[in-house]
């Protein structure tokens, strides 16, 4: 057995999209140098491609913060600095190869996967951590000893061991979403929860090709206003952090936070393929404020009046479609009085795309994409994952997109109250039928979003900040009425499936708050009754009073 093997710089194991839809592996270097001929990342899931996208651009960091394209020496001190160097890489539509040639040649010997001393992404001392198996580390399987999964997408020997170039992708991917089922080897140690990623409501930008991707990720200050301190990935230090769960200070630089070793992991080999890994806790700190990631959705909170407002990352809600998560992402106003921090991918694009500036067309489609892990049971183990994403128009960003901003706001909390009003039409039919409503307007309001999805998603996709009052006002009158009309032709399905029983209808007695009878008169519900209070309150949604 060789004691240094698979040198991550120059064997495939990073798998891409091509143009013609095939899917190849590259070595980390072709990917970066090679960027433009590709049009995406193509790993096993979502998640694992954040996880390495997050790694090149933890290189691109360390390489461009430091030189130019020319590979002469720079500092990025100013906003202007910071525009200018992107704007020159930008233009390039690739990414210049003596200067990544010359750093990766500087540290090749710090990406070997598997070292007597430094393996890559890993560190000996977690020799003695908690044992797993290869169907463990894959993150399609996420299998544990006690925790098989039913259906598994893997089967035999491909189940019980991989590749070292399927090892080195899932080795990063476990790095970042590994739960919380490692126990500690010392005790008294804090608990780290999930690994960082795994905490966060990741999002990025997603352009033509890679190299567009990498590049619109690419932040070279923090929220596109605040630079950032001297890089520092993790192949770069002189002894690499290997305590068991060890509290640091938030980092100020993109490379270091980039490649956090939230796990110390070793990989465990049988001659040509890995069998299993061992995993201790690692790295952490507090998730408040934390705002040197760029790439994640934020919530607000204020626990007494009087306090300041704090953030902390915001996992996404599976259940719903990204779209609908529009007002806390690129409006910053949407909350009323309390502010909202947009996520710093968000901001960074904003500044692109700023006519003084010059470096984005602001008349283009920008897409941002999401992608998360769900746990179970706090956090102890991986049951989904899920990834989606929205396009619009870039200028949407800009202050001539405020207005458009306001009014993409109100039209989806309309499609809330048109979603409230369907459940609601359900728990009547429910009830005038004699049957119990229970997760009945749940599903409903699911139907209705699912129906709704594409064409939100279309009309969004269609609005041009630049259109004159009479061309917004047509865009606004069409998706009202499409949404309605979808609404409508829903709750008369509904109607329909009610049944006799229901059309009959019946009374029933007001209960009190302690669920027992009130003294009030009988309330009688019958689906035609029902169905003309949700027609009402459909034409109530969109009523300029009442819906504004």
């Amino acid at each position: 057995m060789k004691d240094m093997e698979f040198n991550l710089l120059n064997e495939p194991w990073i798998r891409v999209l091509c143009p013609d839809c095939s899917v190849k592996e590259v070595s980390l270097t072709q990917a970066l140098l090679r960027a433009q001929e590709y049009t995406d990342l193509a790993g096993e899931l979502p998640t694992q491609d954040v996880a390495v996208l997050r790694l090149l651009l933890a290189v691109l960091h360390a390489v461009f913060e430091r030189v130019d394209a020319e590979g002469q020496p720079i500092r990025i001190e100013s906003l202007g600095n910071a525009v200018r160097q992107w704007k020159s890489l930008w233009l390039l539509g690739r990414f210049p190869e003596q200067p990544v040639l010359d750093y990766l040649k500087k540290w090749h010997d710090r990406f070997w996967l598997f070292h007597p001393d430094r393996p890559f992404w890993q560190v000996p001392q977690a020799e003695i951590g908690t044992e797993y198996t290869a169907a463990k580390l894959n993150g399609e399987l996420s299998e544990s000893g006690n925790k098989l999964r039913l259906f598994p997408t893997y089967a035999g020997k491909e189940k019980t061991e991989m590749t070292f170039g399927q090892a080195a992708r899932w080795l990063i991917y476990v790095n970042g979403f590994d739960d919380t089922s490692a126990k500690p080897r010392q005790k008294g140690l804090p608990s780290t929860g999930a690994g960082w990623l795994g905490k966060l409501g990741l999002i990025q930008a997603v352009g033509h090709n890679l190299f567009e991707t990498l590049m619109l990720n690419l932040t070279l200050m923090q929220d596109g206003s605040r630079i950032w301190g001297e890089e520092r990935p993790c192949w770069e230090l002189d002894i690499p952090h290997s305590k068991e769960r060890t509290g640091i200070s938030l980092p100020d630089n993109q490379s270091e936070l980039l490649t956090l070793q939230s796990r110390r992991l070793l990989l465990q080999r049988n001659d040509d393929k890995v069998t299993g890994y061992t995993l201790l806790g690692g790295d952490f700190f507090d998730r408040t404020n934390a705002f040197c990631e760029q790439m994640t959705v934020w919530r607000s909170n204020q626990e007494k009046k009087n306090q300041p407002i704090t953030y902390t990352p915001k996992r996404h809600d599976m259940s719903r479609q990204f779209w609908r998560e529009f007002p806390t992402v690129f409006d910053e106003t949407s909350a009323g009085n309390t502010p909202v921090h947009t996520p710093g991918i968000v901001r960074w694009v904003t500044v692109l795309q700023n006519p003084a500036n010059h470096c984005l067309d602001r008349r283009i489609l920008i897409h941002f994409r999401v992608a998360a892990v769900e746990y179970g049971d706090k956090d102890f183990f991986v049951t989904d994952t899920f990834s989606d994403g929205i396009s619009f128009h870039l200028s949407l960003l800009d202050e001539m997109g405020r207005s458009w901003r306001k009014k993409i706001t109100l039209e989806i909390s309309r499609c809330e109250q048109l979603a409230n009003a369907i459940g609601h039409l359900v728990n009547d039919l429910a009830v005038a039928a004699g049957s119990h409503a229970k997760k009945l307007p749940q599903t409903a309001k699911e139907q209705f979003y699912f129906e709704i999805d594409q064409p939100f998603r279309q009309w969004l996709s269609s609005i041009d900040p630049e259109w004159e009052e009479e061309e917004t006002d047509a865009s606004l009158a069409a998706w009202q009425g499409t949404a309605m009309k979808i609404a409508r032709r829903l709750g008369t399905q509904l109607v329909e499936q009610a049944g006799p029983t229901a059309f009959a209808g019946r009374a029933v007695k007001p209960q009190s708050d302690k669920g027992k009878s009130s003294s009030q008169d009988p309330i009688y519900y019958a689906a035609p009754k029902a169905y003309n209070s949700f027609l009402y309150q459909i034409q109530k949604i969109y009523d300029k009073k009442g819906g504004a």
